[in-house]
């Protein structure tokens, strides 16, 4: 059975142009290992980068949060270890 979300008109698409070969042959090849059409595969692979913060959105959130907006190293590294962690339990 087909999602709901198919038939309600709400969900964006997304449609990406000159794919190199060699990456659009990875990306089938991959989805055929995962036992997924390329369309599964592909939207299975861009959710999960959406919900991982980038090293910007971690630096922002640190400085936010410290509230000068400078950091140590070392209190950075801390705060991305700390967030990979509790992505991975």
């Amino acid at each position: 059975m087909a999602p709901k979300w198919r038939y309600t008109g709400t969900v964006p698409s997304v449609q990406i142009k000159n794919v190199p070969s060699e990456v659009h042959r990875t990306m089938q090849r991959r989805a055929r290992a995962a036992g997924q059409s390329l369309q599964a595969y592909m939207l299975a692979q861009i959710t999960e980068q959406a919900g991982k913060a980038t090293l910007k959105e971690l630096f922002d959130r640190i400085g936010r949060e410290r509230g000068s907006g400078r950091v140590s190293p070392e209190f950075a590294a801390k705060v991305i270890r700390d967030e990979r962690d509790a992505r991975s339990k």
